[in-house]
């Protein structure tokens, strides 16, 4: 699939953004997350760029870009408690039992 990379960014970097939204809810964190996995992005391109075997493209840190902003909107308060639904299955179950 042409550009089928794109969409394993997108989905990267909004797995990130969604997972962090929703351990942290406030909004500083969420902003100092989402400028982190952006610095995080760009930073993996430019180190790409030295190497023989890789390539920087533009188009890369704008699906890294694209996938924090969906992360950001897919998580807290659209679904703030996802987290507690997923573990409310486990919850009680005693992990140091052998």
């Amino acid at each position: 699939m042409e550009g089928g990379d794109k969409l394993g960014h997108i989905l990267a970097y909004a797995a990130l953004m969604a997972w962090f939204s929703w351990l942290y809810a406030g909004l500083g964190v969420r902003l100092v997350c989402a400028v982190g996995f952006l610095i995080l992005g760009i930073g993996l391109e430019f180190a790409q760029a030295l190497t023989d075997y890789r390539s920087f493209q533009l188009a890369d840190m704008g699906a890294d870009c694209v996938g924090v902003a969906l992360g950001w909107v897919s998580a807290r308060p659209a679904f703030p408690n996802l987290l507690v639904l997923l573990e409310r299955p486990f919850a009680g179950a005693d992990v140091n039992r052998r």
